[in-house]
């Protein structure tokens, strides 16, 4: 018979004890034991309505899981799809949960949309088993109160109160195949299921799920197909297919549908310190990952999506302000993001820092953006579309910019919180700037100010080799007359600044692998309590690790970089996500997943593919 003693206190889970689940509007983390308690909701940027994972006892989740102390756990994607399947196994029955958000079968706003919601389908494959289902939502942050009621359908409606702090109004609903009640505001149900037997919910927008013709079999059946489709258009063909196409799917989850932008990450709050401590935003888009995402979109074969990212981002750039410069970070729909403010609601009392929303990085000046932009635009002129006239127009002014400004310090990619400094990696990405501008007037044939570009372009390269190239450490350092190595560095080669075996480069790559790895993690910067201004440390930074890897294979130590991206590959979680930071001890760190490190991954496994199938490709 199925035990139904109460479940006692368990630890808490690691942070990458969870899939990820998605419907391009908004993202949800089901954890090992069935709860999913982390969602924004209804856009991936809105406020949470389950913030368990920062704090279980007020941040709200909705869990369902058998009745049993101890139990098998076994979690996986359906393959090809973005369907988490969790399976709970003892000896006295087996079952399986699928979550998953529905999406248009074609992927499209097509007439009768499915509503924005997550689905879950419990069913019992072996014997029989007793579950609990608990449901519970935790308006604006878990600041807000709400009211609950069944409806004459059965289903429970959550209505967020007019105090909540939300703009108009919300209203959630819980649909159910089985009766529900309510207890204090949470809806709640108990039930067994025998063999072949199924119980269906669905949890999100109100409105959309009234409708009584929405079916959760038919949905997932929807689901699986679309996802299907979607992975079956990958050109990749490569020897780490599993893991390239793994990253593609979280790309994708990360990306929105109506806009075309590609989020940072789906979390805010986890902590980047074993204390605690760095508990920053990430859910908005940073206009340094277009050039990373518009190459691993192209070279996947899904142009479609980079000319979608590209409008966003050619929006932004003619949205800019008047002398060229552009904001650091957006919205997804391109707008400013909120000022950074701690949610003290959902701090933990045995942890060192408080979550944070906003993100204060809004108002820095980093100047390594204008090279991202302009090296997507120019990938995507290569590889998609050929340029405006409009867009050049937008493009010249940005350039104009750069010229102006690229001596001045900044807080650079690393987003320093204490103070401006000239930066390697900044000034690195300045030369990208006016560079890609270049190729771009020579190979269309637009009208530019060549010999001002030129002489530009020439003197950013003299003075990173001048002022940046340490002597003494036989590589380029962090900033001038420093001794301090940066892992941005890695960047050098990735975007033909220097070539791949120039010895001055060769002894970077090995001041990095000897100061900055702890095989296979590379951490940020030479590492010290006065650098950024920060407490608590930090661990390796998943994206440095496959930048060095790429970085190897690209000056011919083949299998140093095979080795260290492989090794690289065993942090990731059990369904393949990586998280922002690895601690040495192994755990997970930061927001979780991180859409940079997948973007690196794939690009790692494109250079080491060319490499180890010996095919040479041609910088133009």
């Amino acid at each position: 018979m199925p035990d139904h003693r109460p479940i006692p206190p368990r630890p808490a889970l690691p942070t990458d004890a969870r899939g990820m689940i998605g419907n391009m509007r908004t993202t949800a983390l089901v954890s090992l034991r069935g709860s999913i308690d982390f969602m924004c909701f209804p856009r991936i940027d809105s406020p949470a309505i389950f913030a368990g994972l920062l704090e279980p006892s007020r941040g709200g989740a909705f869990s369902i899981e058998p009745k049993f102390e101890t139990a098998n756990v076994k979690q996986m994607y359906l393959p090809d799809t973005n369907v988490l399947l969790t399976r709970f196994m003892t000896p006295e029955g087996v079952c399986e949960l699928m979550d998953f958000m529905p999406v248009p079968e074609d992927g499209s706003a097509a007439d009768a949309p499915p509503p924005n919601c997550v689905i879950r389908v419990v069913r019992v494959v072996h014997w029989r088993m007793a579950f609990r289902m608990h449901c519970e939502p935790r308006f604006y942050y878990a600041r807000g109160s709400h009211t609950a009621h069944i409806d004459k359908d059965g289903a429970v409606e959550f209505h967020a109160a007019a105090n909540a702090g939300l703009e108009g109004s919300m209203q959630l609903r819980l649909n159910s195949t089985l009766p529900l009640a309510l207890d204090d505001g949470a809806a709640r149900a108990e039930f067994e299921l025998r063999d072949g037997e199924s119980a269906g919910f669905a949890f999100g927008d109100a409105e959309g799920l009234r409708e009584k013709s929405f079916d959760c079999e038919t949905a997932l059946t929807d689901t699986i197909r679309y996802w299907r489709s979607w992975s079956a258009q990958s050109t990749y063909r490569g020897r780490y297919r599993e893991v390239v196409m793994r990253s593609a799917l979280t790309l994708k989850l990360l990306s929105s549908s109506e806009h075309g932008a590609i989020v940072a990450a789906p979390t805010f709050g986890l902590a980047e310190a074993l204390d605690g401590s760095r508990r920053w935003d990430y859910r908005f888009t940073w206009i340094r990952d277009a050039a990373f995402s518009v190459y691993a979109l192209l070279r996947l074969g899904y142009t479609g999506e980079a000319r979608h990212f590209m409008t966003w981002i050619a929006g932004r750039s003619r949205h800019c302000d008047s002398d060229g410069s552009l904001s650091v970070m957006y919205t997804v729909d391109g707008k400013e993001p909120p000022e950074e403010s701690e949610i003290a609601a959902l701090a933990n009392g045995e942890s060192a820092g408080v979550p944070l929303i906003g993100n204060a990085a809004r108002n820095q000046t980093q100047l390594d953006v204008y090279g991202a932009l302009l090296d997507a635009i120019y990938l995507y002129n290569k590889y998609g579309a050929a340029i405006s006239h409009d867009g050049w127009r937008d493009v010249t002014r940005t350039v104009d910019y750069v010229i102006g400004h690229w001596r001045e310090p900044d807080h650079g990619i690393w987003e320093f919180r204490n103070g401006l400094r000239p930066l390697l990696h900044s000034r690195l990405m300045c030369w990208v700037t006016v560079d890609r501008a270049l190729r771009l007037a020579e190979k269309r044939s637009l009208p530019a100010p060549l010999k001002r570009w030129f002489d530009t372009r020439d003197a950013i390269h003299a003075d990173i080799h001048e002022n940046f190239w340490n002597e003494e450490r036989n590589a380029f350092v962090q900033t001038p007359d420093s001794q301090r190595l940066d892992a941005s560095a890695l960047m050098m080669p990735l975007v033909r600044f220097i070539g791949p075996t120039d010895p001055r480069w060769l002894g970077t790559l090995d001041a990095i692998g000897s100061e900055l790895k702890v095989d296979p993690l590379i951490f940020r910067y030479t590492r010290g309590a006065t650098l950024d201004g920060l407490p608590g440390i930090e661990g390796g930074f998943s994206v440095c690790s496959f930048w060095y890897a790429e970085a190897l294979a690209r000056a011919g130590r083949v299998d140093e970089g095979r080795l260290v991206f492989e090794k690289m590959l065993a942090y990731a979680n059990h369904v393949g996500l990586f998280s922002e930071e690895v601690a040495t001890s192994g755990e997970a760190l930061g927001n979780f997943p991180q859409a940079l490190t997948h973007l690196a991954l794939i690009s790692a496994a494109y250079q080491l593919d060319r490499n180890l199938d010996k095919v040479h490709v041609p910088w133009t």
